[in-house]
C-alpha cells in the first residue's frame, strides 16, 4: 500500500502583504487576508473576473501554502500602476507577487494528477486558455486570455494561493524553496531569453542591469550554458556578486563609457545583449558594435512610454543585427530551468521599498515561516 497523503490544518485567514495607497507612494502592509476556498463546483464558488476571462476557484484547482516568494520589479510596476493596463484595485487584487514556492495542502474534487503534500510553484501567469494557437504550440505565455498573477488576481505576497491543476509546476526534490520561488519567474524568464537568442558557447553576452535579480540569474545561466557574460551595472556589492557567479567582466557605468569598454573587451561588440535594467534600452544596440548577427533581447518591462530604442535600419541591415523581445517562460522552460537549479544553480515592506529604489544586489526572497 502507498503512504497516505499528509493532512494539513487550513486556517480561514492567513498573512498577506497587502498593497496600500496604490500609485507612486504605495506601501505594503502585512495583515490578515482570507484563505481561498476550493474544491466544490457550486453556485457559491468564488469567481475572479479579469478583463480577458473568468477564473473560477473550484474542483480543478489546488491550494498551495507558500513557504517563500521572490520579490520582482514587476511587482513594483503593478503596485505603482505605471504600465498600460488596468490597476490592481480595478481587478480586485490586493496582493502582488508572482514567483512562489510551497506545498499543496488541498486539491479540488476533480484534480487527477496532483496530490496533497507535493511541492509546487506559483508562476507569473495564473492560467491560460489552453486552446489557442499559442497554447497549443508551447508558447502559452503569449495567450491573449492569460491571467496575470499579482496583477489580475492575488499573487504570492500571501501564504495561501490557488493554482489550476493544469498550470501548476511541480518542484523536484533537491531544490530549496528559496531557489524554486525565483525560478518560477526571474530565472526561467531570462533562461527563455538566452535560449531564444540562439547564442552559442564562447560568445559574448552582455547584461545591462546584470547585478539585479533577473540579471544575476541570467549571468549564472549564461555561464552554465558556455557563454561569456559581461555585467554592466554599478556598485561594489553588485560587482563582487556578479564576478563570483560567473561574469568574466564587470563594467561600472558610472566610471566611464560602458559601450566603449564592452566593444573593446569583446573585440568588436557583443553577440547578445540581455536588457534587464530598463534604463539601458536607449543605448542597448550600441553594445553590439559592428558584430554581424548581434541581437538585443528585451526582457525588462519599462513604465509606459519610457526608455525606447531608436533603431537605425541601415545598421541592422548591413550587420544582420536584430532586436527581439521575450515575456515570461512556458511550462516547459520553467521545468528546464528547474533542472539547471537542481544541478547546482515582517521585513516585507522594507524589502519591497529597497527593490523599488534599486538598492538590491541579486534577489530578495521572503520566507513566510519566519516571524
Amino acid at each position: 500500500m502507498s503512504d497516505p497523503s499528509p493532512t494539513f490544518d487550513i486556517p480561514k485567514e492567513c498573512w498577506g502583504g497587502v498593497v496600500k495607497n496604490e500609485g507612486p507612494d504605495f506601501y505594503v502592509e502585512v495583515e490578515k487576508v482570507p484563505v481561498p476556498e476550493i474544491g466544490m463546483n457550486t453556485p457559491d464558488t468564488l469567481a475572479l473576473v479579469t478583463s480577458n476571462s473568468v477564473y473560477i476557484t473550484g474542483p480543478q484547482d489546488v491550494l498551495l501554502k507558500l513557504n517563500a516568494t521572490g520579490l520582482c520589479l514587476s511587482d513594483i510596476h503593478y503596485m505603482l500602476g505605471d504600465w498600460a493596463m488596468p490597476k490592481m484595485s480595478e481587478m480586485g487584487t490586493k496582493c502582488a507577487g508572482h514567483e512562489g514556492a510551497g506545498v499543496i495542502v488541498k486539491v479540488g474534487d476533480q484534480v487527477k494528477t496532483l496530490k496533497v503534500g507535493q511541492r509546487a510553484g506559483f508562476k507569473p501567469i495564473q492560467d491560460v486558455c489552453h486552446n489557442c494557437e499559442y497554447c497549443k504550440s508551447g508558447k502559452e505565455q503569449y495567450c491573449s486570455k492569460a491571467v496575470l498573477t499579482g496583477g489580475q488576481v492575488d499573487g504570492s505576497y500571501k501564504q495561501y494561493v490557488v493554482s489550476p491543476e493544469n498550470y501548476t509546476t511541480v518542484i523536484p526534490e533537491g531544490i530549496s524553496d528559496y531557489v524554486a520561488g525565483p525560478v518560477m519567474c526571474s530565472a526561467s524568464t531570462v533562461y527563455t531569453s538566452i535560449k531564444e537568442s540562439n547564442l552559442r558557447p564562447g560568445q559574448w553576452a552582455v547584461f545591462p542591469g546584470g547585478g539585479g535579480g533577473v540579471g544575476i540569474q541570467g549571468v549564472q545561466l549564461a555561464s552554465a550554458m558556455g557563454l561569456r557574460p559581461i555585467v554592466v551595472d554599478s556598485g561594489e556589492e553588485k560587482k563582487k556578486l556578479a564576478l563570483s557567479l560567473g561574469a568574466e567582466h564587470f563594467i561600472d557605468f558610472k566610471e566611464g563609457d560602458p559601450v566603449k569598454k564592452v566593444v573593446e573587451l569583446t573585440e568588436g561588440g557583443a553577440h547578445g545583449v540581455f536588457v534587464t535594467g530598463v534604463q539601458a534600452y536607449p543605448i542597448s544596440p550600441s553594445y553590439l558594435g559592428a558584430r554581424v548577427g548581434g541581437i538585443v533581447m528585451c526582457i525588462g518591462l519599462p513604465p509606459a512610454g519610457k526608455f525606447h530604442i531608436d533603431l537605425d535600419p541601415g545598421a541592422l541591415a548591413f550587420r544582420n543585427q536584430a532586436v527581439k523581445g521575450t515575456l515570461v517562460s512556458s511550462l516547459a522552460d520553467v521545468d528546464e530551468t528547474l533542472d539547471f537549479a537542481k544541478r547546482g544553480l515582517s521585513k516585507f515592506n522594507e524589502s519591497v521599498q529597497k527593490l523599488k529604489n534599486g538598492q538590491v544586489a541579486g534577489r530578495i526572497v521572503v520566507d513566510f515561516n519566519l516571524p
